[in-house]
């Protein structure tokens, strides 16, 4: 037996997991600092600017939100009162499903949304923009082609 770490990687630098470990708490420690002036928490970001986005004729569900934004519908549902709570967002009657609720986010909250989107954008473009163009959609597409795999899987 042997006290040292029984590793794959002759090198941590080279464990794809540590790197994106390193990398995702880098992100999401500039995206907290750039949500905090506006009184939100990433995930709280997400879901608002997710239902923002999906505004649409057809009502949203909270599945259809957990759905899109990869969220767990327990943690999302969390979210959602306290999104509700600051006046953010309306959860009302679905129309065709008695056990939905229907999301929308109110004037405020889409309001919110458009305003710190740009901080948060503003931050994506500092954080990645040491790829070059074709890099970053690459790198992008590499991103989606995982989380699609790991999405497909569960």
């Amino acid at each position: 037996m042997t006290d040292e770490l029984q590793s794959e990687f002759a090198n941590a630098d080279d464990s794809p997991g540590l790197v994106l470990w390193r990398l995702t708490n880098s992100w999401q420690a500039a995206q907290r600092a750039a949500l905090q002036p506006f009184d939100l928490t990433h995930v709280q970001f997400v879901l608002l600017a997710s239902l923002t986005w999906l505004r649409s004729d057809a009502p949203v569900s909270q599945r259809d939100l957990a759905d899109h934004a990869h969220t767990d519908p327990m943690m999302t549902s969390q979210v959602l009162r306290a999104l509700e709570a600051k006046g953010l967002i309306r959860r009302g009657a679905h129309p065709t499903d008695g056990r939905a609720r229907a999301l929308t986010a109110t004037q405020k909250g889409a309001a919110l949304a458009n305003a710190a989107i740009v901080s948060v954008e503003a931050v994506d473009r500092q954080f990645f923009g040491q790829l070059e163009d074709g890099e970053l959609r690459q790198f992008t597409d590499l991103l989606r082609r995982l989380t699609a795999t790991q999405r497909n899987a569960q």
